[in-house]
């Protein structure tokens, strides 16, 4: 029994201590992946949360825009968290954008960049399919943060149409804030 004791010690000694060789893989000089930024990108602070006044005033920009075009929308605006503060559909948009357009607008509340980043970062391929196994992501265009005074006070986000026609109607709510600090 000592024997049989003394032979399985050893050999979960030698499993510890090769499983490091295992673990160690190379890195692929194709993924630019593997280039370590020296700054934290999208690193925006974190502001009060947007009012509801400042998100109806979002909002009546967005649709504003939309009726000018003919484009019935769904326009969501949330909290830095993700969290709805304000949403509105119009006449004609399709069921399926009420839940699209607050899912834009949640992701790029969380994860303070527009949705056109994962839009465009999926489409180059297979070193940024990862981006579809984190939580929340919506690789579409149509959801931009509200910045004021360098601060993330809230996203939002459209959807009814194209991911350009979406993001354009997006664009135009966050400009109605503060159009000179207002960012994408």
């Amino acid at each position: 029994m000592h024997r049989l004791l003394m032979m399985a010690g050893a050999l979960c000694a030698a499993l510890v201590m090769s499983s490091g060789a295992f673990a160690q893989i190379p890195p692929d000089p194709n993924n630019p992946n593997e280039t370590v930024p020296e700054v934290m990108p999208f690193n925006i602070p974190y502001g009060e949360p947007i009012s509801v006044a400042d998100a109806k005033k979002v909002a009546a920009a967005a649709e504003a825009e939309a009726a000018k075009r003919h484009w019935p929308m769904c326009i969501a605006v949330v909290g830095p968290s993700g969290d709805l503060v304000y949403f509105e559909k119009m006449d004609g948009c399709q069921n399926a954008s009420v839940s699209i357009s607050q899912h834009k607008a949640r992701a790029s509340a969380k994860y303070r960049r527009s949705t056109v980043v994962f839009e465009r970062l999926m489409a180059k391929g297979q070193y940024f399919a990862y981006l579809a196994t984190l939580d929340d992501v919506i690789a579409s265009r149509g959801g931009n943060p509200l910045v004021v005074n360098g601060k993330l006070i809230g996203a939002i986000g459209v959807s009814g149409g194209t991911g350009s026609q979406d993001d354009t109607i997006s664009q135009a709510g966050a400009a109605a804030l503060a159009p000179a600090t207002a960012s994408k």
